[in-house]
């Protein structure tokens, strides 16, 4: 089996995706549970609201990544479509475009039609629509990839916050809940900013700041409901 190797654009749909749902099955799950815990202390209901919740966000994050992501690559094929007719009827609108596209970079009008030309003769198609829109022809973002991706970190977030709220005694279930909800928030903050080859501190305090918000907000509320 030929092995496909992704580009740039295929990995960072696969992490932003990911983080996405990871950071919504965490920030969500313990917003719900923190909340149903600050009004009640019965353990069967915050395992089904937070199981609940748990699921609901995984698949309503894979399905709203589908559905975004097919949109995306609806998108990338027909401006493809629309560059090969371009390229079809109007080629020397496309050699032009080329030749500008470099003379804006510097390079000699002279040079920049030369460059022109050789490109115009060897794949025009590919290089033209690279050049003026970034895309990659045959190279589209995967709808799969993203669902899948979401779906199993935003499982794999939420199950934290549910997990600590289950197992620990009635007076460490708050503190434990933040505890280890602060901990996924770190672990998906650092991994997304070493996989997107980004800055990390940024990244983690992005993460940390918006879950402490979230978790103080929803016991909050939930606390007028006790």
């Amino acid at each position: 089996m030929e092995y496909k190797k992704l580009t740039l654009s295929e990995k960072l749909n696969i992490i932003r995706a990911g983080v996405l749902g990871a950071n919504d099955g965490i920030i969500g799950g313990a917003g719900v549970i923190l909340g149903i815990t600050g009004a009640t202390t019965n353990n069967t209901v915050v395992f089904v609201a937070g199981i609940t919740e748990m699921l609901a966000v995984a698949f309503s994050m894979a399905s709203g990544e589908f559905v975004s992501v097919s949109s995306q690559k609806d998108t990338e094929k027909a401006v493809v479509a629309k560059a090969e007719t371009l390229l079809a009827t109007q080629p020397t609108i496309v050699h032009d475009e080329i030749a500008i596209y470099y003379e804006q970079r510097g390079a000699d009008p002279k040079l920049a039609a030369r460059v022109a030309d050789d490109l115009m003769t060897n794949d025009a198609l590919k290089h033209y629509v690279q050049i003026k829109y970034g895309i990659v022809v045959g190279k589209y973002l995967s709808p799969a990839h993203a669902l899948v991706s979401s779906f199993i970190a935003s499982i794999s977030g939420g199950i934290w916050p549910l997990l600590s709220v289950i197992l620990l005694p009635d007076n460490l279930k708050v503190i434990g809940t933040i505890l280890a909800t602060l901990w996924a928030l770190f672990l998906t903050g650092w991994l997304s900013a070493w996989a997107g080859r980004a800055p990390i501190i940024p990244a983690i305090l992005r993460n940390i700041f918006t879950g402490v918000l979230t978790m103080a907000f929803t016991y909050w509320i939930g606390t007028l409901f006790k």
